[in-house]
């Protein structure tokens, strides 16, 4: 662990702010980041959008959230904008750079300062290609499973951690499940709701309905959203989050992708709730039968479990408090970031700064 205030740049991309108000898991973690390593005493600066409230330093130069998305390219321009300018800003006076997007990754051609890379997306070959040709950036895997996927030189699995005091726990539990998610294919809400009903559960769905996923809102959710006890309450902000998890009987997770990692588990966690996912991607890394949830083979499986999900509260909340506190997850990048800056070839000034 460093000896000395580090100066820390993290950056994000420009579209939502940190941390966010309702949708925005890499602007969740960001955040999350940020506020343990400042208030370890770091000199912070997060660059993302002027909505942005965070204690450290934030900087910008797009003032305002854009989200969702519109036209494709103006994204893509933007993000390089922004991104581009933020390495420059940041390489100026930082002993360490995080990035946290691979648009950013041909401007590290042009700058100094070690350079760490969370990836935040699952496994694809045509991104492994890009990264494979900056085999000096430090890299972080969010999990076990992709880590092995990626075949980078400098590789580090991070697990992402929250501030779990900040989650309200409940002990007392009501007579529903959750579905706190993207209303998208590959997060399989339909599934969520054809377990609850097959369990004769009532079920809470909340969420952002993208516009490109619009018709897979009008096809797939909208007609399961008559019956009785199937129920929508909008995008979901810290606080009806909250609520959300911390009441419900259980959170279903019928993801139907390689998850990359899956903050939610670990916040429905905090709150005391167990989870009935299905496998992929890092939720065997995540969920531990009996202990926090169970993994669920499909929709028959997970209603079995929705009847008697048979998890302790306080098991799950020990067990994010263990495995997925935010203070570990700092300690692993602060590790990280100190053994970066010990490397040769490192700027000579900063490695005279610091030990380990």
């Amino acid at each position: 662990m460093a000896l000395h205030t580090m100066r820390i740049a993290v950056i994000g991309p420009p579209f939502i702010e940190v941390p966010p108000r309702r949708y925005g898991g890499t602007e969740l973690f960001i955040g999350n980041l940020a506020r343990e390593l400042y208030a370890r005493g770091h000199d912070v600066t997060v660059y993302a959008n002027g909505d942005s409230r965070l204690p450290c330093d934030v900087r910008w130069i797009y003032d305002h959230s854009d989200w969702p998305p519109g036209n494709p390219v103006r994204s893509q321009l933007k993000n390089a904008d922004h991104t581009a300018w933020a390495l420059r800003d940041a390489a100026a006076a930082a002993d360490i750079i995080h990035l946290n997007d691979i648009v950013g990754l041909p401007v590290t051609r042009f700058i100094e300062v070690p350079v760490v890379l969370t990836i935040h997306h699952p496994h694809e070959p045509v991104l492994t290609e890009q990264y494979e040709r900056y085999p000096d950036i430090h890299y972080v895997a969010i999990a076990d499973w992709l880590a092995k996927m990626e075949p980078m030189p400098r590789m580090t699995v991070v697990p992402h951690g929250i501030p779990v005091s900040d989650y309200t726990f409940s002990s007392e539990k009501e007579d529903y499940v959750a579905f706190l998610g993207r209303m998208a294919p590959c997060k399989g809400p339909h599934l969520a709701i054809d377990a609850a009903r097959k369990a004769g559960v009532p079920i809470k769905l909340a969420g952002e309905i993208q516009p490109v996923f619009r018709d897979y809102w009008e096809q797939e959710i909208e007609p399961r959203l008559d019956p009785p006890g199937v129920e929508y309450i909008g995008e979901a902000d810290f606080a009806m989050k909250n609520a959300l998890l911390s009441r419900a009987r259980a959170l279903l997770f019928s993801i139907q992708w390689e998850e990359p990692f899956g903050l939610v588990m670990i916040e429905a966690m905090a709150c005391g709730t167990p989870v009935l996912a299905f496998a992929g991607g890092a939720v065997a890394e995540v969920v531990r039968d009996g202990v926090n949830g169970w993994i669920c083979s499909g929709v028959d499986d997970m209603a079995e479990r929705v009847a008697s999900p048979d998890v302790s509260p306080g098991q799950c909340r020990d067990f994010a408090e263990t495995h997925f506190s935010v203070g570990r997850m700092a300690n692993a990048y602060l590790d990280l970031y100190t053994r970066a800056l010990a490397e040769p070839g490192a700027c000579a000034r900063r490695e005279s700064e610091w030990t380990t």
